[in-house]
């Protein structure tokens, strides 16, 4: 079992790097529409996290978790909501990127600018 939730938890990590570095590259306001799009889904899904969240406790006893680690993994309506307005906030943020941070010109006439771009992906 422990095999399959590290291999879950490995294939989870790989396709948020792949959506991440997708992200990266589109427009600020599909930024916007997927951040949006992900408060609306984990509301609208929010029984099934609920579901899923109890199934995790009952791993979480059977693996002797310590008080705090259970209490840092139950999820209720409440810690869903801030979850949600999480994203909304981030979503309302102006989007960073192509932003100038500092430009100048050389004496030679070249204008340099330095302007803000995505963190890198590590693999």
């Amino acid at each position: 079992m422990d095999g399959q939730i590290s291999d879950l938890m490995s294939e989870i990590g790989a396709k948020a790097r792949a959506a991440a570095a997708e992200l990266a590259y589109v427009r600020t306001d599909r930024k916007h529409a997927a951040l949006i799009g992900a408060a609306e889904a984990v509301w609208s899904r929010r029984q099934e996290i609920l579901d899923a969240n109890c199934e995790d406790h009952v791993h979480g006893e059977e693996k002797r978790l310590t008080p705090a680690m259970m209490d840092r993994l139950r999820l209720d309506e409440t810690r869903i909501l801030g979850i949600v307005d999480g994203l909304r906030t981030v979503a309302k943020q102006t989007d960073p990127v192509g932003r100038i941070l500092a430009e100048w010109d050389r004496p030679n006439g070249l204008h340099i600018q330095r302007v803000a771009t995505r963190l890198a992906l590590l693999a």
